[in-house]
C-alpha cells in the first residue's frame, strides 16, 4: 500500500511546490529587472537634466554643442559607457546625436530602440521593457524625454546589455530550486514517516490475519499507535478473533466430547456383536458386515478425536533434523511397502527446520501411508528432503492413479474422499489431521500432479524460529 500511497503524496507535494515556485520565480525575475529599469530611469533623468542646458530649444539640431555643458555631457556618457558597457545617447527629435557613446551608435529606423525613442517624443517615459528571461539574449532599452519650456527637445536613450541581469535571475532561480528540492526532501521524509505511522497498524493487522488464517488463533493485534480509526479497527478485529476462537473452541470441544462419549457405547456394542457372533456360524455374512461397519465407525470416532486434539494443541517447536526424521519414517514404512509390492526410496540429507517432531512424524506417516495405500503393485514411493528459501520441504511422490484438478482443489477437506477410491479403507480425516498438525507449527502441505502419473505432496516447515511462531507471538 505504501508503494501506491507514497507516489500519490509525492505528486501532490510536487504540484504544490511547483504552484508556489513558478510564480515565485517569475516574481524574482520581475524584481531583478525592475531594479535595473529603475537604475536606468535614474540615469536617463540625470542625463536629461544635463541635456536641458545644452539644447537651444526648437531648431537646436543644427547647432553644435561646444560649450562646457556639452563637453560635460559627452564626458559623462563616455564614462558611463566605459564603466558599465551601457550604450547611451541624447538625440534630437530628428534622430541626430547631441552626444552619444559609443560615437557610432544612433537611433535605428526600426526596433526596440526606435519604439522607445518615439514614445519619449510624446513627452512620456517609454514603457517598461518586456521581461528578460535567462535563456534570452538582447538589450534593455529605456528612454526619457528632455523637456525645455514644456516641449520635448531631445530624448535620452540607454541600451543596457542583459548578461548580468540574466545571471542574477538565474542565481535567484537556483536558490528557489535548491529551496524547492530541500522542501521536497523534507516533505518526502515527512510523507515516509506519515505513511509508516498510518500503515504500520495495517501491516500488523495483515500479519495477524495471516497467522489466524494459518491456524494460530491466539494471535492478536496490539492496539497502539496509528490513527484513531485504525486503533478502533484493531480493537474490533481482536473482538472478532475472540468470538471466532470461542466458536471454534466450542466446536472442537463438542467434537471431542461427542467422540469420547460415543466410544464407550460403541465399544460395548462391538463386544455384544462379538458375543453374538459366537452363537452364529462363523461364515455369517450379516455378522461380518456389522462387525466391519462397527470397526469403521470406531475408526471415524478415533480420527475425529485426533482431529479435535490436533486443532487444539499448541505446537512445541524445536530445531529438528528433518532429514533424519524423514529417513526414520521411510525405514518404518518400508516393510509395509514391500508387503504390498511397492518400492520405497528416500533421499534425506541432513537438513534442519523448526518443527514439532511428534506432529511432523504423524503428518509424514499420514502422507506416506496415503502414498503406499494408493500405489499399485510394482509402483514407487519417493521421499525427498530439500531446502527452499526459508523453508525445508519433504516431498512425497507416488505412482498411483493421482487426482484430477477438481479433486486436487478438495483434497484435505474433512471427510472428503475421491469417488474413485471409496472402496479403499479410510475415514477421509487423515489429511485434515495432517494439515492441522503442520499449521499449528507454521508449516503447510500442498498437493500437485506427479508426472507422468501419481500424486506429489509437499510438506513445508520453517527453517527459522521467527517464521514458525515468532510472528504470532509478536502480534499477540
Amino acid at each position: 500500500m505504501r508503494t501506491r500511497l507514497l507516489p500519490l503524496l509525492i505528486v501532490l507535494l510536487a504540484a504544490v511546490l511547483l504552484a508556489l515556485g513558478i510564480p515565485l520565480a517569475g516574481s524574482v525575475a520581475a524584481a531583478q529587472q525592475q531594479r535595473v529599469v529603475v537604475d536606468r530611469i535614474d540615469d536617463t533623468a540625470r542625463f536629461a537634466a544635463l541635456a536641458q542646458f545644452v539644447t537651444d530649444g526648437p531648431g537646436g539640431p543644427h547647432r553644435t554643442a561646444t560649450d562646457e555643458r556639452g563637453e560635460t555631457l559627452r564626458s559623462e556618457l563616455e564614462s558611463y559607457y566605459g564603466v558599465y558597457g551601457i550604450r547611451a545617447g541624447v538625440f534630437y527629435r530628428n534622430g541626430s546625436a547631441m552626444a552619444n557613446a559609443p560615437g557610432d551608435w544612433f537611433v535605428p529606423r526600426t526596433g526596440e530602440v526606435r519604439r522607445a525613442f518615439d514614445e519619449a517624443l510624446l513627452s512620456r517615459r517609454s514603457h517598461d521593457p518586456r521581461q528578460v528571461w535567462p535563456w534570452q539574449r538582447g538589450w534593455l532599452v529605456v528612454a526619457s524625454p528632455v523637456i525645455r519650456d514644456g516641449d520635448v527637445v531631445a530624448v535620452v536613450v540607454t541600451d543596457s546589455p542583459t548578461g548580468q541581469l540574466r545571471s542574477r535571475i538565474l542565481r535567484g532561480w537556483l536558490l528557489i530550486g535548491a529551496g524547492e528540492i530541500a522542501a521536497m526532501l523534507l516533505a518526502v521524509g515527512a510523507a515516509l514517516r506519515l505513511t509508516g505511522w498510518v500503515l504500520r497498524p495495517v501491516r500488523i493487522l495483515d500479519a495477524t490475519t495471516h497467522d489466524i488464517a494459518t491456524g494460530r488463533l491466539k494471535s492478536r493485534v496490539a492496539v497502539a499507535g496509528g490513527p484513531p480509526e485504525l486503533r478502533r479497527l484493531a480493537r474490533s478485529f481482536n473482538e472478532m478473533a475472540d468470538n471466532v476462537e470461542n466458536v471454534l473452541e466450542q466446536q472442537r470441544a463438542f467434537v471431542a466430547d461427542a467422540s469420547h462419549q460415543l466410544r464407550n457405547p460403541l465399544a460395548a456394542l462391538l463386544l455384544r456383536i462379538e458375543l453374538l457372533a459366537l452363537e452364529l456360524p462363523e461364515d455369517n455374512e450379516e455378522i461380518a458386515s456389522v462387525r466391519t461397519e462397527g470397526k469403521r465407525l470406531a475408526q471415524v470416532l478415533d480420527d475425529l478425536l485426533d482431529l479435535a486434539l490436533a486443532e487444539h494443541a499448541e505446537a512445541d517447536l524445536v530445531l529438528t533434523d528433518i532429514g533424519a526424521l524423514a529417513e526414520e519414517r521411510v525405514a518404518a514404512w518400508a516393510p509395509a511397502a514391500r508387503t504390498k509390492g511397492v518400492r520405497m526410496t528416500g533421499d534425506c540429507p541432513p537438513t534442519t527446520g523448526w518443527a514439532d517432531p511428534i506432529a511432523l512424524s504423524s503428518a509424514l506417516d499420514a502422507v506416506i501411508d496415503n502414498a503406499v495405500k494408493f500405489s499399485p503393485e510394482g509402483g514407487t514411493v519417493e521421499v525427498t528432503v530439500a531446502t527452499d528459501g526459508d523453508t525445508t520441504t519433504v516431498v512425497v511422490t507416488d505412482t498411483g492413479p493421482g487426482l484430477t484438478d477438481e479433486e486436487l482443489a478438495r483434497v484435505g477437506d474433512r471427510f472428503w474422499r475421491s469417488g474413485r477410491h471409496q472402496n479403499v479403507k479410510g475415514s477421509g480425516l487423515g489429511l485434515s489431521i495432517t494439515r492441522a498438525l503442520l499449521g499449528a507449527g507454521g508449516g503447510s502441505i500442498d498437493y500437485a500432479h506427479h508426472e507422468p502419473r501419481g500424486l506429489r505432496v509437499t510438506v513445508r516447515v520453517p527453517r527459522h524460529a521467527e517464521a514458525g511462531g515468532g510472528a504470532a507471538d509478536a502480534a499477540s
